[in-house]
């Protein structure tokens, strides 16, 4: 079992910045995949990056790509989301998930395909 807890969430202004954080507990090994998703209201929840635990490959989706840098720090369990250049569009719920397997080939950027979710922090953008 992963337990994951995000923070850093809150309200900012259009070209401003935040950093997300993510604590996961529990179950965790090297060959985990922790990802970033968001869900707008009345929106599908949307893929924004992923990266592999043990390599640390990332993937990011095209709307954040130069904008938003995730990474890890193996030691503490925990993963971040910089979030810079924010617009009003970024505003969201957004949540940290999990995966325990990691196959070669694939990028896992479908929600279905993270098992573990934790609970949202909020993300505002004003304009």
């Amino acid at each position: 079992q992963v337990y994951l807890v995000e923070s850093g969430g809150g309200l900012v202004q259009a070209g401003g910045s935040l950093r997300l954080s993510c604590a996961a507990s529990g179950r965790t090994f090297s060959s985990y995949v922790m990802g970033w998703f968001r869900q707008a209201p009345g929106k599908e929840r949307e893929f924004v990056v992923n990266i592999s635990w043990r390599g640390g490959n990332t993937h990011y989706a095209d709307s954040v790509k130069g904008r938003f840098t995730i990474s890890r720090d193996n030691a503490k369990n925990t993963v971040y989301l910089q979030m810079n250049s924010l617009k009003p569009e970024d505003t969201a719920i957004y949540y940290c998930a999990a995966r325990i397997t990691n196959y070669s080939g694939s990028l896992y950027v479908q929600s279905g395909d993270y098992a573990y979710w934790g609970q949202g922090t909020q993300v505002t953008v004003s304009s």
